[in-house]
């Protein structure tokens, strides 16, 4: 497996094409923008998403999106909320049991579909999961990262870790493609819970609690779907969380500290070029939470702020006025 193709040069995109290329693969990187794919060829970084980021010289950027689907294996780096419309188009071009691997956290908007549902399209894929602590700077730096990929063929999955792997990128290895995929996205939309409580200046333990209670919901969410608790142990659960929820290189838990602050959400994601993808998945996470019945108040209050122009301290003060309850069983 020597050719990649990577399908989306965002950051996370840029990242995993730098990483990738460092393992001495042959990299081809689509992007949707000219001036990304300029900013590639010509000087040898994305200007627009990861500016500080030297790229390798031969990390070849395009627009076509036939010649970066021309690989061995398929990187799916969209934004969750584009990833179905992508994965039609790519559709027609991937081979039978080429290898797809999505790293889009986040849950479809409307249909409460997962990652590896919205690609539904791509009936010839086989379809992997990549997710777990990454910030796309640290990685692209080659600074150690370690990832869960998650696959139901776990002989082919072990030829992709190899492929995209390397010293400082550590891909392990999970047969658990709901939880690792409920994982990363439910973690964004705590992060922004967390975010705002530091914004608000509430301290240390309230944030613990946060991280303490959003990881039973998580867990709580994910088996519901079908997925393994101990999935929500590793990598794409806690790791995932603890990182997005704890620093300001996240763009979910730096919009929430945004948000305690004052600001609106519009002057927030006005000032961002790059997608927050908690701000989407609040709703759909609710909606899907609704449906399997499970109990889910730290998202549902974060939704209540980000699409029913809720009051903080209110949606505060209501979480806080929950009746007390055994914490195992809650």
């Amino acid at each position: 497996m020597q050719r990649i193709g990577i399908i989306g040069a965002g950051a996370w995109g840029t990242a995993l094409a730098a990483a990738v290329r460092r393992a001495g693969r042959e990299v081809v990187l689509w992007a949707l923008e000219a001036e990304v794919v300029e900013s590639i060829n010509g000087r040898h970084v994305n200007g627009l998403y990861l500016p500080d980021a030297p790229l390798d010289p031969a990390i070849v950027a395009t627009q076509d999106l036939i010649r970066a689907a021309d690989a061995d294996v398929i990187l799916l780096v969209v934004p969750a909320q584009h990833l179905r419309a992508v994965a039609g188009k790519l559709a027609a071009h991937v081979h039978s049991d080429l290898p797809v691997v999505i790293c889009a956290k986040g849950i479809e908007q409307g249909t409460g579909a997962l990652m590896t549902e919205a690609a539904d399209s791509l009936t010839n894929a086989t379809l992997m999961v990549l997710s777990g602590p990454s910030f796309a700077g640290e990685v692209a730096k080659g600074l150690p990262t370690a990832l869960t990929l998650a696959t139901a063929d776990p002989g082919r999955g072990r030829v992709v870790a190899e492929a995209i792997g390397s010293r400082t990128l550590r891909p392990y290895l999970s047969s658990d493609l709901i939880g690792a995929q409920v994982g990363g996205a439910v973690k964004n939309v705590l992060a922004i819970a967390c975010g705002i409580c530091e914004g608000r200046n509430l301290g240390a333990n309230a944030r613990a609690a946060l991280l303490t209670r959003g990881i039973a919901e998580i867990v709580r969410f994910a088996v519901a779907r079908g997925g393994q608790r101990e999935t929500l142990m590793g990598l794409s659960g806690l790791g995932d969380l603890v990182l997005t929820a704890t620093s300001m290189q996240s763009r979910n838990f730096s919009l929430g500290v945004a948000l305690g602050q004052g600001r609106t959400l519009a002057e927030v994601l006005g000032a961002r070029r790059s997608v927050t993808e908690g701000v989407t998945t609040a709703s759909a996470v609710v909606g899907l939470a609704a449906q399997l019945k499970v109990d889910m108040p730290i998202c549902a209050a974060v939704d209540k702020i980000l699409s029913h122009d809720a009051a903080i301290d209110a949606v505060l003060m209501a979480l806080l006025d929950r009746p007390l309850k055994d914490e195992i069983r809650s």
